[in-house]
């Protein structure tokens, strides 16, 4: 196996952020210096240049397209995505920046749609999408699905600034705005059926309910969390933290674990899509903890090593493949149920800032300190 580039360009600034549009077909890459640049996913061209955020970007994400959408022509292979309950969702990205703004942008126009303010005296730092989550009819032919969001889970888009949580419609406007936080969010991550959200701050993580915006559990931590996952079967909530460990909760047995040790601040967390392993950064090898049972606690994670601090780590999205980076340009691809789990490397001209994995596995974007986007194809 290996690592081939597909294509490369330059923004003007730091990565700060990658998206790819549900089809696969659109990469969109934020410059912290404010442009957002949409490339084929293909060939890398350059579809369009948003103008994004004057003051600077600090994220992108790609609206989630509805569960059973995606039909592929039997002859080409290629993908269109339709639904009769939701209209075409590729389409529609999201962006916030330092003028405390959340913009929605049509990527096949290159226009913006809206633009809506969160906090005029705060960045908006952080935005997730509701994810698009189906459920089987009872009774109906193998595979059929349907929509719950179509009508009692709305699929509101999460922006964080300062304090304040917003939820907001695909529209723009404000569907709900929640109590301020005791101290800046700091991270969000919806759970993985989209019924709750979890948001972090120095102190402690809150469990905040899509449907009715109670507040379904908070709990406290003496610390900052720069990072926050779920496990893809929603049993196991993590947080990476500033006093260089990793916190576990499993709120379904309402118990939590911890891992203390790290060398640095833990700013780099990801499941594989079983659940069962976990990769934590926060040193310079890669922690990879077995989650399966009981929990990685009083287990000894397996160490995948890099001869400089790690800066990214992120399993593929369906697949076994777990992609790292590290501060001396180094990026690796680890099976890590092999016996010899390393099977590609590649060297960056400077360190990963983001890593993001095509929605069907085959494709790697990583984004560079010093403004580079470079796509790997993995090849076997």
């Amino acid at each position: 196996m290996n690592l081939a580039k597909a294509w490369a360009a330059q923004l003007e600034d730091y990565v700060i952020d990658l998206a790819w549009s549900p089809d696969g077909c659109v990469l969109a890459a934020a410059s912290a210096a404010g442009p957002v640049a949409l490339f084929e996913a293909a060939n890398g061209v350059k579809r369009h240049e948003l103008p994004g955020h004057a003051d600077g970007t600090n994220a992108v994400a790609f609206a989630p397209a509805p569960p059973g959408s995606e039909v592929r022509d039997q002859q080409s292979g290629a993908s269109n995505l339709t639904s009769a309950l939701w209209p075409l969702t590729s389409g529609l990205l999201a962006s916030a920046g330092q003028d405390g703004c959340v913009r929605l942008w049509d990527a096949n126009t290159g226009r913006q749609t809206v633009e809506t303010e969160i906090a005029p005296a705060a960045w908006v730092e952080h935005l997730a999408w509701r994810p698009m989550v189906g459920r089987v009819i009872p009774n109906a032919p193998t595979g059929i699905e349907e929509t719950r969001r179509a009508k009692d889970s709305p699929p509101y888009l999460a922006a964080a600034a300062g304090r304040k949580l917003s939820f907001l419609r695909r529209d723009g406007s404000i569907a709900h705005t929640f109590k301020d936080a005791p101290k800046t969010l700091s991270a969000l991550a919806w759970h993985p059926q989209g019924g709750c959200i979890a948001v972090a701050y120095f102190g402690g993580v809150c469990l905040w309910d899509a449907n009715d915006f109670h507040a379904r559990r908070e709990y406290a931590y003496g610390g900052a969390i720069p990072a926050l996952v779920w496990s893809p079967d929603g049993r196991w909530l993590v947080a990476g933290a500033q006093d260089n460990a990793v916190h576990l909760w499993r709120p379904e047995e309402d118990q939590e674990f911890h891992m203390s040790g790290y060398e640095t601040t833990v700013r780099e967390l990801s499941f594989s899509h079983d659940s069962r392993w976990l990769a934590t950064g926060g040193a310079r090898d890669v922690c990879v903890w077995d989650c399966s049972g009981a929990g990685p606690e009083g287990r000894e994670p397996l160490a995948l090593p890099h001869s400089d601090r790690v800066c990214a780590v992120a399993f593929q999205n369906s697949h076994g493949l777990l992609a790292t980076a590290a501060n001396d340009h180094d990026v690796s691809l680890w099976t890590p149920t092999r016996r010899q789990p390393l099977v590609a490397t590649a060297k960056l001209t400077a360190p990963a800032s983001k890593f993001a994995w095509s929605p069907d596995d085959t494709l790697l974007a990583i984004g560079s300190q010093k403004g580079g986007v470079l796509v790997l194809k993995v090849e076997n």
